[in-house]
């Protein structure tokens, strides 16, 4: 393989092409410096929304705005190299119509340079996700546990628990992967309705929160780093990187407080004539 052709970045065709391979793996990011880090080793790097809650607090993501996803969009994309890099469209940048989601998907991938945009929601969605991919902009769907929409949902809710929603949940699929999403996330949703559509789309599915049986998986990196106190259920965590950061913060803190640093090594003497 050569120098040229091992940089080339990952596509939204290649992720597409997926269905029924090798596992597609995913993060979230929203720093030039994580990004750098995930690059090698994911297969598209998704900056969230979930940025309002991780970088700032927020209860949800319903707050975040366009111009934030633009910022932190940018940042991976100067991180990385490799991995596609897959931008949240946030809540009220796409659902009013079909043409406020192209110019706000249009600003997001001119702005960033990002592979693909990602759009909550099934049926009612899709006409709106065919209108994008027919315009040139890949999009990644998300059903199940829609985090835009939990005002709605009544919170939190982990879907398909009735045969309703199962349903419901079913047809958000089918309808999604008609409209030519070349991936999507299922999140928060029962297992075996999870394994059922992964096995009944031709589109390629990311679980979160969803089966062992979709094409892919993603969680948000600082859930699986342990970063965070509290971690949803469906979170295994690979590290324990709070508890390496409060340490480091303890051990600067108490050398600040006695003085041993800064040290004879940390200052600059002056040049000897």
């Amino acid at each position: 393989m050569s120098v040229q052709s091992a940089k080339r970045r990952i596509t939204a065709v290649d992720i597409a092409k997926r269905k029924n391979g090798d596992p597609v793996v995913a993060l979230t990011a929203y720093h030039a410096h994580t990004a750098s880090i995930l690059d090698e080793h994911v297969d598209f790097i998704l900056v969230g929304d979930s940025l309002g809650m991780v970088m700032h607090g927020m209860e949800s993501t319903v707050p975040v705005t366009l111009d934030m996803m633009i910022v932190q969009g940018l940042a991976v994309m100067r991180g990385s190299k490799r991995a596609l890099v897959v931008v949240d469209m946030p809540f009220g940048s796409y659902e009013a119509s079909k043409e406020q989601a192209f110019h706000s998907a249009a600003r997001v991938m001119k702005e960033t340079g990002a592979g693909a945009i990602k759009m909550e929601g099934g049926e009612h969605m899709a006409e709106t996700v065919e209108f994008l991919v027919r315009r040139g902009i890949p999009v990644m769907g998300h059903i199940g546990l829609t985090p835009q929409a939990i005002n709605t949902m009544g919170g939190f809710r982990v879907q398909g628990k009735s045969d309703e929603n199962q349903a419901q949940t079913e047809r958000d699929a089918k309808a999604i992967s008609d409209a030519g999403a070349f991936a999507m996330v299922i999140e928060g949703t029962v297992e075996p309705l999870a394994r059922k559509i992964t096995e009944d789309i031709p589109t390629v599915t990311i679980g979160i929160g969803a089966s062992p049986a979709c094409d892919g998986q993603i969680l948000v990196l600082e859930d699986m780093l342990g970063l965070n106190v509290w971690t949803p259920k469906f979170v295994q965590k690979f590290g324990s990187i709070r508890e390496h950061i409060e340490e480091a913060v303890t051990g600067y803190a108490d050398a600040v407080r006695d003085r041993s640093f800064p040290g004879p090594d940390h200052v600059y003497a002056r040049k000897q004539k």
